[in-house]
C-alpha cells in the first residue's frame, strides 16, 4: 500500500509541475505506461483537463476516490472543498464556471446525495455551464440491493435517470475512463453549448487497477471553438430584413454575455435599434445609454416591453426563449420578422418566420456590421427611438416614485417598515459604490432586483433566472472564497429562498468567505402570493405566521455576524456599512412590506402561459404566429 501511495504522490507532483500528463511524459518525469486504479485515473484525467477544485460530500459510495483526493491535495495538486449539502456544492461549481470560467467537479456518494447534486445541476443545465459530476453507484456484480440505490431490481437506473437530464456515463470497466473523459470534455468544454457531465462510478470498480495504463491516452481540455454559418444567403436575408425595417429592437440573452460592449453598441447605432436585455446580462450595454430600455418580458420594464411589443423587426441574440423571456411568445406583437442568432440550432428553431443565423454571437454581429456598412439603403423611423425614450422616462419616474416613498405600514409586522424596491435599491447602490458583486436569489427579490439594477459594465450582477433556483445566491457565494480574485459578493435573498439553503452560514466560516447576505423578509413566498392575487384575487398557502430572528440564527454560528436592518433608510444604510466592514460573512435581516399598496412593488408589465392566463395567452401566441 505504501508503494501505491508513493506512486500516486509522484504522479500528483509531476502533473502539478508540468500541467498535463503529456508534458510530464515528454519531459521524462513520468513513464508512459503505469498501473493506475480507476479512482486515480478519474482524478488524474480531470487534472489533465485543468480541473483543480473538487466540491462535495463523501459517503460510503466515494471512499476510494476520496483517498486519491487526499493524497493529491497533500501534494497541492488539487483542492477538495467539503460542504454540507450537495445542492450547495452544485451551486458553488456553477458560480465558479459562471463568474470565473473555472471548471470544477462535484462529488457525491450514491443515492440521495447524487440526486440532490443533480437537482442543483439544473442551474448549470439551464444556464449553459460546464461542470463535472462524480457520483458513486451500485456495484456492477448486482450481488443484491446496494444501500441507497434506487430500490428496483433493474440495471443502471441512476444512469438512465441522469441521461434524461443530460450527458451521463457509467464507468462499468476501468478502461472506459478514456471515453468518459473525452465525452465529458466535449460536454463541459464544448464551444457550442456547455453543460454538466454526470460520471457514475460503481463502488466495486473504483479500486480496480488498469495495468500498463497509457498516460498519453488521457484527453486534454479542448480549446473553445467559435462557429459561424458560412451560408451567405442567410446573412443577406437578415440584411434585407434590417434594411426594410424602421422600428428595430435587439434583445440579448445569456448567450450574448461574451459579446464586446463596443461591438454591440456599434451594431445598435448602425441599425438605429432600441435595446432590451434579459435578466442575465445587465451592463452588457450600459444602462446610461439612451437606447437601453432595460429588461423585457413578464417581469420586464414599461419601456422594455414597449420596445418588444411595438417593433417591426426583432433581433434575438443568445436566448432559449423561455416563457417569461418573451411572455410565452406574445411579446413581439407587431413584428413582421425575427432574426435569431444562436450557436445552438435547437434554440434557433424557437421562432417561426425567422432568419436563423447559427454561430458565435460576436462573430455573427461582426459579419452583419460589415454587410450593413456596405448596404446602399437603410430605412429608419426617427420617431422610434424617441417613443422608446419617452417610455423609459416613464419607467424611471415609475421607479423613482417608489424610491421616494420607501416606508409603509405593514399589517403583519404591525409597524412601518421599508418596501422591498426601496430596500433593494439602497443595497444595490451600496454594492455599486463599493464594487461588490450582486447575486440575486429566485423569487420576488430577484424579480424586483433585475428591474432595479442599472449596471454600466457586465459581470456586476448575477441573476439565476435559467432554473429560478431558490437558495442559489447564498450557496454560490462560497465560490468567491475559492477564487483568487478577491471580489466581495453580496447575496440578495428572501426569507423563503434563504431557508432553502442556510448551510452557507457554516461553510462560509469553514472556508473563510468574506461577503454579505441581505435577507429581505416579508414572511411569505412573495412572488407566488402576488401571482395568486393577480390571477385569482386570493392567497393560498404561500404566507406564514412564523417569526424568525435571523440575526440570532446567523450569530449562532461562531464567525458569522448578524445585523438588524431597521425600519428606515438611515438605519438600513448604517447596517450595510457595518456588515461590509466585518471580516467574514455578515447577514443583514431587513423586514420588508407586503400588501396591496401599489407603491410596494414594481409590478409586472407582461404575462405568460400560466394559471388562468393560459387560454388568452395561447390564443394570442397562435394569432401572432412566431
Amino acid at each position: 500500500m505504501n508503494e501505491i501511495i508513493e506512486q500516486r504522490r509522484k504522479r500528483a507532483k509531476e502533473i502539478k509541475t508540468y500541467g498535463t500528463l503529456q508534458k510530464a511524459v515528454e519531459a521524462g518525469s513520468l513513464k508512459q505506461f503505469q498501473d493506475i486504479s480507476l479512482s486515480e485515473a478519474v482524478v488524474l484525467g480531470l487534472l489533465n483537463q485543468g480541473v483543480r477544485t473538487f466540491i462535495g460530500i463523501f459517503g460510503h459510495g466515494m471512499t476510494d476516490v476520496g483517498e486519491v483526493l487526499r493524497i493529491y491535495e497533500e501534494e497541492n495538486a488539487i483542492k477538495t472543498v467539503n460542504v454540507r449539502n450537495e445542492v450547495e456544492a452544485s451551486h458553488v461549481a456553477s458560480m465558479l464556471r459562471w463568474k470565473y470560467d473555472e471548471v470544477s467537479a462535484v462529488f457525491t456518494s450514491i443515492g440521495p446525495g447524487a440526486l440532490q447534486a443533480v437537482a442543483g445541476s439544473l442551474v448549470s443545465l439551464s444556464n449553459g455551464l460546464g461542470v463535472y459530476y462524480l457520483m458513486g453507484d451500485e456495484t456492477s456484480h448486482s450481488e443484491g440491493p446496494n444501500m441507497q440505490q434506487i430500490p428496483k431490481r433493474e440495471q443502471e437506473l441512476f444512469l438512465r435517470l441522469f441521461s434524461t437530464l443530460g450527458s451521463a456515463y457509467s464507468l462499468h470497466t476501468p478502461e472506459a475512463v478514456f471515453t468518459a473523459l473525452k465525452r465529458g470534455d466535449a460536454t463541459v468544454n464544448g464551444g457550442v453549448k456547455q453543460s454538466p457531465f454526470y460520471m457514475l462510478l460503481p463502488m466495486n470498480i473504483q479500486p480496480k487497477t488498469m495495468e500498463n495504463c497509457n498516460l498519453l491516452e488521457f484527453p486534454q481540455k479542448s480549446q473553445e471553438s467559435k462557429i459561424i454559418s458560412t451560408d451567405l444567403n442567410l446573412f443577406h436575408a437578415a440584411l434585407e430584413s434590417i434594411c426594410n425595417s424602421t422600428r428595430i429592437t435587439v434583445k440579448t440573452g445569456g448567450g450574448a454575455a461574451k459579446v464586446s460592449p463596443e461591438i454591440l453598441e456599434e451594431f445598435l447605432d448602425l441599425i438605429d435599434a432600441a435595446y432590451v436585455h434579459g435578466p442575465q446580462v445587465p451592463g452588457l450595454y450600459p444602462y446610461s445609454k439612451l437606447r437601453n430600455m432595460g429588461v423585457g418580458g413578464s417581469k420586464g420594464s414599461i419601456c422594455g416591453n414597449y420596445a418588444m411589443n411595438e417593433c417591426d423587426l426583432m433581433i434575438v441574440i443568445g436566448a432559449r426563449g423561455v416563457c417569461q423571456w418573451d411572455s410565452s411568445g406574445t411579446a413581439y406583437r407587431n413584428a413582421k420578422k425575427i432574426i435569431n442568432i444562436n450557436c445552438d440550432y435547437d434554440d434557433l428553431g424557437q421562432y417561426n418566420n425567422s432568419v436563423r443565423l447559427q454561430g458565435d454571437a460576436q462573430e455573427v454581429i461582426l459579419k452583419l456590421i460589415d454587410l450593413i456598412k456596405n448596404a446602399k439603403d437603410k430605412s429608419s423611423d426617427p420617431e422610434w427611438l424617441k417613443e422608446c425614450i419617452n417610455k423609459r422616462n416613464e419607467w424611471d419616474s415609475f421607479k423613482q416614485l417608489r424610491y421616494d416613498n420607501p416606508v409603509l405600514e405593514d399589517e403583519k409586522w404591525e409597524k412601518t417598515i421599508l418596501t422591498e424596491p426601496a430596500a433593494i435599491k439602497k443595497a444595490v447602490d451600496f454594492a455599486d459604490m463599493n464594487g461588490c458583486i450582486k447575486i440575486f436569489d429566485a423569487g420576488d427579490v430577484q424579480a424586483n432586483g433585475f428591474q432595479i439594477v442599472t449596471d454600466e459594465k457586465p459581470g456586476q450582477t448575477i441573476t439565476e433566472t435559467g432554473a429560478s433556483y431558490m437558495g442559489f445566491a447564498v450557496s454560490s457565494m462560497l465560490a468567491f472564497a475559492l477564487s483568487e480574485k478577491n471580489e466581495y459578493p453580496m447575496a440578495f435573498t428572501g426569507d423563503g429562498s434563504f431557508m432553502m439553503n442556510p448551510q452557507i452560514l457554516i461553510d462560509a466560516v469553514q472556508h473563510k468567505l468574506k461577503g454579505m447576505i441581505v435577507l429581505f423578509d416579508n414572511r411569505r413566498m412573495g412572488a407566488i402570493t402576488s401571482l395568486q392575487y393577480s390571477q385569482y384575487d386570493k392567497e393560498y398557502k404561500t404566507d406564514d405566521a412564523v417569526v424568525v430572528d435571523y440575526v440570532q440564527m446567523a450569530e449562532s454560528v461562531k464567525g458569522v455576524k448578524g445585523f438588524y436592518g431597521g425600519e428606515t433608510m438611515e438605519e438600513f444604510e448604517n447596517a450595510l456599512k457595518q456588515a461590509y466592514e466585518y471580516d467574514g460573512l455578515s447577514l443583514i435581516h431587513i423586514p420588508v412590506y407586503y400588501g396591496s399598496d401599489e407603491l410596494s412593488g414594481l409590478g409586472a408589465f407582461g404575462d405568460w402561459n400560466v394559471g388562468n392566463w393560459c387560454e388568452r395567452v395561447q390564443k394570442l401566441k397562435h394569432e401572432i404566429g412566431f
